[in-house]
């Protein structure tokens, strides 16, 4: 698989200096953490699940979350599990098609071992599962079970934990939480693949909902939640892990308070004045402002719940030219003492230490999403990349 290879190859190479690298399920975990991208999330009582995923696959979606927690209803759980089941199946037996990364949002630790018994060979499709809830009490058995799960199978799987819990949000419990949460997460660190924030659960803990026209960065008690997730579980010491955006709720048009919040330069430089109106009415110029927002605060990726929010997250995933440019100079091997340069593009001073790990991260990125062309921007990328 690989971001943008739903495209035709020949608009690749127009769009991309250095295109998006192909890899499997079986790459390093530091590929997967970053090429995660969208991740899509579906209920697993869909009756055409199968289908659904291979539609997804072929729309440029890299990985999928198969829901059985909060997106279906308590009563529908054994039916779900079920249907997962036969879903895997069906799938596996469609050797052909090419799948993203698929995993399994449980609500407890029991349901891990047992789905990998059940999924018999399917397993095989199976990249990890989502742990709802996560603190330190919560998640070690979650931790213990999915340990116990890969032995029995022989199959590598990995663990998204999700940060949602109210000890998380109050002030009083955050630190304690934090450092909870990162004793585990450390402990099995080889098993954790990223954190994924929970903050619908946030907001649901104040009675709160931001409304399209504000990002999760507006709603200032969400805002310090990530600061200090981040500065606790993201940091680029060698410690972090990588920490995914939060979900956009919105996904058709809503009435709004304020004036769209994209800028129209971007879209008339490319031409494409009525992608911009389609992006406003379907409330997704918020969506784009967020996505920014997440990776200037330190987060990659995105939980998603609706398949328009795929390639906007994918576009502003895409490295720019000058960023891979700058991100080079300061990885030079004649710059490892340090030092101060003026940029290629000269609108800039790189400090090579300072800069170092941005510039590590901007090629890590880079090798997967691949680094633009010198005169493309993400309206050129988002235009390509969506459904015709």
């Amino acid at each position: 698989m690989r971001h943008f290879g739903h495209i035709a190859p020949e608009e690749r190479r127009r769009l991309f200096h250095q295109e998006p690298a192909v890899f499997t399920a079986d790459a390093p975990a530091r590929v997967l953490a970053v090429a995660l991208g969208a991740t899509l999330y579906s209920p697993a009582t869909r009756p055409q699940l199968a289908d659904d995923v291979v539609k997804q696959a072929g729309r440029g979606v890299v990985s999928m979350v198969l829901c059985l927690e909060d997106s279906i209803d308590d009563a529908d759980v054994v039916d779900a599990e079920e249907n997962l089941v036969r879903q895997f199946t069906d799938l596996a037996g469609r050797p052909d098609v090419e799948l993203p990364l698929l995993f399994i949002r449980v609500r407890v630790p029991e349901q891990i071992p047992d789905l990998v018994a059940r999924l018999g060979r399917a397993v095989r499709l199976l990249s990890g599962f989502v742990l709802p809830k996560f603190t330190e009490e919560r998640g070690v058995p979650f931790m213990e079970a999915l340990t116990g799960a890969v032995t029995a199978s022989g199959r590598r799987l990995f663990a998204m934990p999700v940060l949602e819990s109210p000890s998380l949000l109050y002030l009083e419990t955050r630190r304690e939480t934090l450092e909870g949460i990162f004793r585990t997460v450390d402990k099995y660190r080889d098993r954790v693949l990223a954190l994924r924030l929970g903050v619908t659960d946030f907001c649901s803990s104040y009675g709160l909902r931001r409304a399209p026209d504000m990002t999760a960065y507006d709603v200032q008690i969400v805002a310090s939640v990530i600061a200090d997730v981040v500065n606790v579980l993201g940091r680029a010491d060698g410690t972090g892990f990588t920490v995914t955006g939060p979900v956009w709720e919105y996904f058709r048009a809503q009435e709004r308070m304020f004036k769209p919040q994209l800028r129209r330069s971007p879209f008339m430089e490319g031409e494409v004045e009525e992608l911009r109106e389609t992006l406003i009415e379907h409330d997704l110029d918020g969506l784009l402002r967020e996505i920014s927002l997440d990776r200037a605060n330190g987060l990659l990726g995105k939980t998603c719940i609706h398949p328009s929010h795929v390639m906007p997250v994918h576009a502003l995933s895409v490295v720019s030219h000058e960023e891979f440019s700058d991100a080079q100079d300061i990885m030079r091997p004649e710059r490892l003492g340090g030092g101060v340069l003026r940029s290629a593009y000269t609108n800039k001073m790189n400090e090579v230490k300072p800069h170092r790990a941005w510039a590590e991260r901007t090629l890590q990125r880079a090798e997967v999403f691949g680094v633009a062309g010198e005169d493309i921007g993400f309206v050129e990328l988002l235009a390509a990349g969506l459904p015709g």
